[in-house]
């Protein structure tokens, strides 16, 4: 699939089969986080993968927001291994974190792999569910699978402001 295929067909799905992720699929899924850019190459990430009834139950009992995805992916990262930016208020992490995702989101559209980017969960109850280092922060969760019957785009899926209203040239 050309990469402007795979960004325009790329949908948050909310409805999954219980068909597993093939395991070669998942490994391309996974490289493309590993090669993701971070800040300083500190590659501060760490991928989680969950695929059994009781992680991803654990899962469950930190979110409301879960589709039936059978592999759930929580990306993470070290807070103790990152860039500090020059004003000292923030630090390359959450976003570090968030490119490596976005890698893998894409990456799983390229392999015909669904998927959606959760963010709604109690990030220490996720933590504690799932026995994570105290030194991790969790960025986000991402159900990943194939699409079941009216696991389809939302309706304003394809709405999107002109870049005119969202791009300024200075």
């Amino acid at each position: 699939m050309e990469f402007r295929e795979v960004i325009a067909q790329r949908y948050s799905c909310k409805k999954f089969s219980p068909k597993q992720v093939e395991d070669k699929a998942l490994q391309g899924i996974l490289e493309a986080g590993r090669l993701a850019p971070t800040a300083k190459n500190l590659q501060e990430q760490h991928i989680y993968v969950i695929q059994s009834p009781e992680m991803i139950a654990k899962v469950d009992a930190a979110t409301p927001c879960r589709y039936g995805a059978p592999t759930v992916l929580v990306v993470a990262y070290d807070s103790t291994n990152v860039f500090i930016y020059p004003n000292g208020k923030q630090d390359s992490g959450a976003e570090d974190a968030a490119i490596v995702a976005t890698h893998m989101i894409l990456a799983a559209k390229d392999e015909g792999v669904d998927s959606c980017w959760l963010n709604y969960f109690d990030a220490d109850k996720l933590k504690a569910q799932l026995n994570l280092p105290a030194k991790e922060e969790v960025l986000m969760i991402m159900d990943l699978g194939y699409a079941d019957v009216g696991g389809v785009p939302l309706a304003n899926h394809g709405s999107r402001k002109p870049l005119s209203e969202t791009v300024t040239f200075l």
